[in-house]
């Protein structure tokens, strides 16, 4: 064969190689340009706002499988296994999957492992073509402020009832004793008491009104829980002296909390009142402050026929009564250690009981110490520094 022919024939099948080559790639891209193309796990952008959310949010497939969530959704409990771990939401979320309506819910939801319930807002909404965004948001907290207040105005209504009442009963028996001086002077004193008591409850309840309404002390001070102690036990002393029951104290030196003074007065006053009340003549108490590591500790300690273990968790709630009727012979309005709870709680600490259930029980107040007091400390210890003058 000559080398023109040659270089011709070759020349042509190279040409005819490329157009072949050509005519596969052109036929590959169609052929996958025509195939469906998988859309992302995921939108963009759904899990940047996912973990801003401070509900708990959660993205399913068709299937009802988990494809990504929030940290507050890990948290929260709300999946295991790569499943939404309730029923009732998953009930919600496989309607939603079928019509592709928007649905929202309201449930009562358990918590493993835990006793108590939780009450969640579940709203259930498309998201793109082949998933689905739950967002749950948590209202256990509102739902138990609502039920408290609930529960607060009808203990108020049925505790103002009694002694309301009970004046009006009295006043129209001074009527009808009008001609009786003897029984006029009785019922009349009856009167006084309830109006004594009715005004004692009527204080408490503006108190702890108080209380519950400024969570937070806008401007703490200094205070010297050694004048604390010595104040609350002079507004109680008369009630001990006519039950002729010793009050002692202990107090440590250099004491200091920041605070509310008149609030810490109230508290101490409370739980020595309660003491006084629920103690027998010829009886003792004691009131004792230290320092334990960087708390301190107010105990008050009473030789009364003690707090049963059953009644201990419930004591401090409002208006509970662990004996009715000793509380009404007292003029006792079950708001003094409820109170004393939330002064506590205004100042970043709580208040503990201990007893036994027969001989006596100790109260204790505890609060975070003041940083004067630790400095003075550091000072007693150091024999080459001043002792420190603190002004209140």
């Amino acid at each position: 064969m000559e080398p023109t022919t040659a270089a011709i024939l070759g020349g042509l099948a190279g040409l005819l190689i490329g157009f072949l080559v050509w005519a596969a790639i052109t036929m590959s891209d169609r052929e996958r340009a025509a195939q469906p193309q998988p859309e992302p796990e995921v939108p963009r952008g759904v899990g940047d706002v996912l973990a801003v959310l401070r509900s708990s949010g959660v993205v399913l497939d068709p299937t009802g499988g988990v494809v990504t969530t929030s940290p507050a959704a890990v948290t929260y409990g709300l999946v295991r296994g790569g499943r939404l771990a309730h029923p009732e939401i998953r009930g919600i979320a496989e309607k939603v999957a079928r019509d592709g309506v928007i649905r929202e819910a309201q449930f009562e939801l358990s918590r493993q492992g835990l006793r108590s319930s939780v009450y969640v807002s579940a709203r259930v909404a498309p998201l793109g073509s082949r998933h689905l965004l739950l967002l749950v948001e948590d209202q256990t907290q509102g739902r138990r402020v609502e039920e408290t207040r609930r529960d607060f105005v009808a203990n108020v209504s049925h505790e103002l009832k009694t002694p309301v009442g009970g004046i009006s009963l009295l006043a129209e028996a001074v009527m009808d004793a009008k001609d009786d001086p003897e029984a006029v002077d009785r019922f009349a004193r009856r009167m006084q008491s309830e109006a004594t008591r009715l005004s004692s409850l009527i204080k408490e309840i503006v108190e702890l009104s108080r209380l519950q309404g400024t969570p937070v002390l806008q401007d703490p001070q200094l205070v010297d829980i050694e004048d604390v102690i010595q104040l609350a036990l002079e507004h109680v002393h008369i009630e001990a002296e006519a039950k002729r029951i010793t009050l002692t104290d202990k107090v440590a030196d250099e004491l200091y909390v920041r605070g509310d003074e008149d609030m810490l007065v109230t508290a101490v006053r409370n739980l020595v009142g309660n003491a006084i009340a629920y103690s027998d003549a010829d009886t003792s108490i004691g009131v004792g402050a230290r320092l334990v590591d960087e708390t301190v500790e107010i105990a008050v300690t009473d030789q009364g026929s003690g707090v049963p273990e059953a009644e201990q968790s419930r004591i401090f709630e409002r208006f509970y009564r662990m004996d009715m009727a000793r509380s009404r012979a007292t003029g006792g309005t079950g708001l003094g250690l409820s109170i004393v709870k939330h002064i506590c709680a205004n100042h970043g600490g709580d208040v503990r009981v201990w007893s036994d259930g027969q001989h006596g029980s100790t109260f204790t107040i505890r609060l975070p110490v003041a940083p004067e007091t630790l400095e003075s400390l550091d000072q007693s210890l150091d024999p080459m520094t001043p002792t420190k003058e603190f002004r209140r």
